[in-house]
């Protein structure tokens, strides 16, 4: 995902309610997360469908490296060797 360009992706939740198709529009071609603001604050933060997506599976693989280096931290790791056995294994069959 893009960064954030301050001077065109932060605008006010007004500003967003007058221009909504506008800015949804700038949003999906520019690839760029909006952040809407309200008294001064990032209340909320907008990005296109397909960036949410590729966000949410980034977000779903460290989950499954994090378990998995929990999981060799707690001793229910195998070495290498023995996970290349084991695949090519599977694979003989």
């Amino acid at each position: 995902m893009l960064r954030v360009r301050v001077d065109e992706d932060i605008r006010p939740l007004s500003e967003f309610r007058a221009g909504v198709a506008t800015f949804v529009k700038q949003i999906h071609e520019t690839r760029r997360p909006m952040v809407l603001t309200q008294r001064g604050r990032g209340v909320a933060v907008l990005v296109d469908v397909q960036e949410y997506e590729r966000m949410q599976e980034r977000l779903e693989l460290l989950e499954e490296v994090y378990k998995a280096e929990e999981q060799i931290a707690s001793g229910e790791g195998i070495s290498h060797e023995e996970a290349k056995a084991r695949v090519l294994g599977r694979l003989e069959k």
